[in-house]
């Protein structure tokens, strides 16, 4: 009776033995070659697969945020042994990377997070054109991987006289923790784009697409609206400048096409009439600029519009059609109009009755056109 006991009783344990050793096989901890953390301890249950209730036993103290660890088989073998874990299997691993994850924010994430908190606010423009300098120089900053949420003002605080401004951020926490604050101090300026000038410039001189560079200043130092790089070529200044200083539209004017001293020519036209003579400015003009010039013929002084280079159109000249650059005194006039033209020609040209004397009269040819047959 005994003996049949015992044989049943071997008999189940030689059936139970294997599957008690496949799961002895199943659930042996394995040691992992590369692991990830995200809190600042690394645990049993980081290291190794199927580490069971020892899993949140803490082992090692992370790495610094955003950085990885090197371990060694046995030094990871011989602290888990100090925690009651053995039988780890290892395979052909040799050393486990440990890596703790985290959040970088650049400085220049920080410098926009700053100004787009001030953005048109406290007489501020767009952040874009917003420049910030902080107190302290702010390098790349590493954040626990679990701070997700974005930078969300809480604290504002500016002066305008200054620029200088104070503010505190919060970064949510999936945790549900308490938000991460971060604080920044330091000033902001407003800028604009502007051109300005690589030499010093005389007013005469046409602006040269070296002369100019684009820079940002503050707006401060810009007094109306900034002129832009391309607008400024071709175009003269309305005075002298030094290099580096910015220029404003209204320090542009368009390029002189008649200068003071310059002989010009002098163009007179009305319906039936195109008369032109000699003279010599008086003041330099842009087209479209009024001007005096004086007529050398006549040593008269004439009122005109610059109309071209070298050529001035005396008030109540017709602009209906544009005209060609005179190149001699000439007029041609109809047959019907040939007393008026006399007589405008004498109006323009004659010297003063007081003057007749001390210098002779200069004459001006006439030509009539040959009158259209009917």
């Amino acid at each position: 009776m005994i003996r049949a006991t015992l044989a049943t009783i071997s008999t189940l344990l030689a059936l139970a033995l294997p599957a008690a050793a496949a799961d002895d096989f199943i659930a042996a901890p394995t040691l992992r070659a590369s692991v990830t953390v995200t809190s600042d301890v690394v645990r049993v249950g980081d290291l190794i697969d199927n580490a069971g209730s020892a899993a949140l036993i803490p082992v090692y103290r992370s790495p610094d945020l955003g950085t990885t660890g090197t371990l060694t088989v046995g030094q990871v073998l011989s602290v888990l042994r100090a925690k009651q874990v053995i039988g780890v299997m290892t395979g052909d691993i040799k050393e486990v990377q440990v890596t703790r994850l985290a959040r970088t924010l650049a400085s220049k994430d920080i410098e926009n997070a700053v100004a787009a908190a001030l953005e048109r606010r406290f007489g501020l423009g767009d952040a874009a054109n917003i420049t910030i300098t902080f107190d302290r120089s702010v390098a790349e900053m590493r954040l626990d991987a679990s701070n997700s949420g974005a930078l969300q003002p809480v604290a504002t605080r500016f002066d305008a006289r200054s620029g200088r401004f104070d503010i505190v951020f919060e970064i949510a926490n999936d945790g549900n923790a308490a938000p991460t604050k971060l604080r920044f101090a330091g000033t902001a300026v407003e800028t604009v784009e502007v051109a300005v000038l690589t030499r010093d410039i005389d007013r005469a001189e046409l602006l040269k697409s070296s002369d100019l560079s684009l820079e940002r200043r503050p707006k401060a130092e810009v007094a109306g609206e900034p002129a832009s790089r391309d607008r400024s070529i071709g175009m003269q200044l309305r005075r002298g400048m030094r290099a580096g200083t910015p220029i404003r539209a209204a320090d542009l004017v368009r390029p002189d096409f008649v200068v003071r001293d310059q002989a010009v020519t002098i163009i007179y036209q009305v319906p039936g009439l195109y008369l032109t003579t000699r003279g010599k400015a008086i003041e330099s003009g842009a087209e479209g600029d009024t001007v005096s010039v004086l007529n050398l013929q006549s040593k008269r002084t004439l009122t005109g519009v610059v109309t071209g280079r070298g050529q001035v159109t005396v008030q109540g000249a017709s602009q209906s059609a544009p005209m060609a650059p005179a190149v001699e005194q000439t007029s041609s006039v109809k047959r019907d109009n040939v007393p008026a033209a006399a007589a405008l020609a004498q109006s323009l040209i004659q010297t003063p009755t007081a003057e007749i004397a001390q210098a002779q009269i200069p004459q001006v040819r006439l030509s009539q056109a040959p009158a259209k047959s009917e």
